[in-house]
């Protein structure tokens, strides 16, 4: 199913006067006006990434209690506990506080949630197990807890001092009489994308100025939160939070200090990899690479060996768990496969399910800690938002993982929806909920139905926001390699789009990749010829088989480095019969 593409308005003006005042290639001046700055001062700054451009921590709400209260903490000698979540961004942000707390010479250990016994965020069960250890301890959750107010009352009601940071979506009630740091929350706090380990590295911060001169950090905490910046690289990237402002900053700097400043526990999944002869790393060796394998542990439920990787100083152990989660990785990757194949079946056999606006599929086979995974392709393949839901979860309860398709907010749908949940959480763009299994078909319903009535993009009308149109020739090692400027690339700031139109195969389209699931084609425009790669669309092989005249491709540059020599080629995003077909 193929997506309209828009492009962006043409200023020829415009475009020369930037590239001559920033002294740029008008390529990447015509990629800046695309993007909306249209004056050589916005496009300077956004050009510009500083270090000394990020938010000073203490005006992050709540965050100067909350480190008061863990220096008070330390200084006693009382045990911390960081409580994490088991994905990415709650291991990286798990793994960070805790360093920072071990360099200090305090106390402190970790308590992450197995994903398949105990599920997302707080539990009742975790907080008396941790008050009845010791209940002199001090909690600080990471990437969890601001909905959690039953468990917030459960310390309180226990005397378990307890702070809470974290950066999802409120619910109608927040936790009382509890410390809570969040970027939303009331105050004058510039940037409300930060994610949980954004938020972790802001209370570090924090943490480290307090010890040191109550402005700075001693010599020693200020190596340690250089090196942090990679770990909340690694979190930021994973949890696909918009990278501007100061998350667009932290990734840049964070990334230099992967290659920089490593842990070997991070040498080691780099090398695992495949990364570490890289001298450069991009947003997307962490996203495609190194997250999944931090995430497979998690998934599988060994998130603690993906916490002891990124922390663990003995160079041995960190090749070992690196191996293993490589290893969890693949496996992984083969019951996605299996649960695509599942899902896309299922949608096959209910015609009635074709003309839903939302998908909402259940199986008593599938794994609850991937079914995220495959959400994401389920979205991206039908084109709207999808639902995955594991039949046995846990406690009797299904469990499901939700995933947005064109900027339906995921939220305000399953809050339309909460009296048939026994509970959700998230954000617009990724959520998770419980259900009674009896619940699901009368769920399925309803989330379509609102779909239907609060989101206007129907299957197929999705749009492609194109740059600019350019020629094949237009594309060299240089002009790509000035493109990178714009980064580091994710959300809300993708690698430059651009269209070819009056574009020939030059070979017949092949599939690739175990399971044949990728597409690689050859074509050619005025005697230029390039390959491309379509990832996940095998499918699309057998349509261009049979296309005899020119197609419009859609797609990224990207440089392939291999053996020291660089060639340009390109991730082909979508493609339509004909010498301009898709334009709009």
């Amino acid at each position: 199913m193929h997506r309209i593409w828009r492009i962006a308005g043409h200023d020829e003006r415009l475009v020369r006067e930037l590239s001559s005042s920033l002294r740029v290639p008008p390529l990447l001046a015509q990629v800046i006006v695309a993007r909306g700055y249209r004056t050589p001062e916005a496009a300077t700054a956004f050009l510009a990434k500083k270090l000394v451009d990020l938010h000073e921590p203490e005006k992050l709400p709540g965050v100067s209690l909350a480190a008061d209260r863990i220096v008070a903490a330390v200084q006693a000698g009382r045990r911390i506990t960081v409580y994490g979540d088991y994905d990415v961004d709650g291991v990286t942000s798990t793994s960070l506080l805790w360093h920072c707390l071990q360099l200090t010479g305090a106390k402190v250990d970790y308590y992450i949630p197995s994903r398949l016994e105990e599920g997302y965020g707080l539990n009742c069960d975790a907080i008396r197990q941790l008050h009845a250890e010791d209940p002199n301890r001090l909690v600080v959750t990471v990437d969890c807890g601001i909905t959690s107010t039953v468990e917030a009352a459960l310390a309180r009601e226990l005397g378990l001092e307890l702070i809470i940071t974290d950066h999802h979506q409120f619910a109608d009630n927040l936790p009382e009489e509890t410390v809570l740091v969040h970027p939303r929350l009331p105050g004058d706090y510039p940037f409300g994308e930060l994610c949980g380990v954004g938020v972790a590295f802001k209370l570090a911060w924090a943490i480290c100025a307090r010890l040191g001169d109550g402005k700075r950090a001693s010599p020693k905490m200020r190596e340690f939160l250089l090196g942090a910046i990679g770990l909340t690289a690694i979190g930021t990237i994973a949890d696909v939070v918009p990278l501007i402002d100061e998350n667009r900053i932290l990734v840049h700097f964070g990334l230099a200090s992967l290659m920089e400043r490593a842990t070997p526990g991070l040498k080691a999944l780099m090398r695992v990899a495949g990364l570490s002869d890289r001298t450069a790393l991009q947003a997307e060796d962490i996203a495609f690479a190194i997250a999944p394998r931090i995430n497979a542990a998690g998934r599988l439920g060994q998130a603690r060996l993906a916490v002891e990787l990124l922390t663990t100083d003995d160079t041995e152990r960190a090749a070992a768990l690196a191996s293993y989660l490589d290893e969890l990785n693949k496996n992984r990757q083969t019951v996605e496969r299996r649960m695509l194949k599942q899902a896309k079946e299922l949608v096959a056999e209910r015609p009635e399910w074709h003309d839903q606006r939302a998908l909402v599929l259940a199986h008593e086979e599938w794994h609850p800690g991937v079914i995220g995974i495959v959400a994401s392709r389920v979205a991206e393949h039908f084109q709207r938002p999808a639902i995955m839901i594991s039949i046995h979860g846990v406690n009797g309860l299904a469990q499901g993982s939700c995933r947005s398709f064109a900027g339906f907010n995921l939220h305000e749908g399953l809050t339309a929806c909460r009296h048939l949940l026994v509970g959700f959480g998230g954000h617009h763009a990724a959520a998770g909920l419980k259900i009674q299994p009896g619940g699901i078909d009368d769920f399925r319903v309803a989330f379509a139905q609102f779909v239907a009535e609060h989101h206007n993009v129907r299957p197929g009308e999705s749009e492609l926001k194109i740059d600019a149109e350019i020629r094949l020739g237009d594309l060299s090692v240089r002009s790509i390699t000035d493109l990178e400027r714009l980064g580091p690339f994710g959300a809300h700031n993708p690698r430059p789009v651009f269209v070819a139109s009056n574009v020939q195969l030059a070979s017949p389209p092949k599939k690739m990749g175990e399971g044949e699931r990728h597409l690689s084609i050859q074509v050619r425009q005025f005697g230029e010829t390039m390959r491309g790669v379509a990832f996940g669309k095998g499918d699309w092989a057998d349509e261009m088989a049979q296309v005899t005249g020119p197609i419009s491709i859609c797609f990224q540059p990207t440089i392939n480095r291999f053996q020291g020599r660089e060639k340009v080629e390109f991730q082909l995003l979508d493609w339509h019969q004909g010498e301009a077909g898709g334009l709009i």
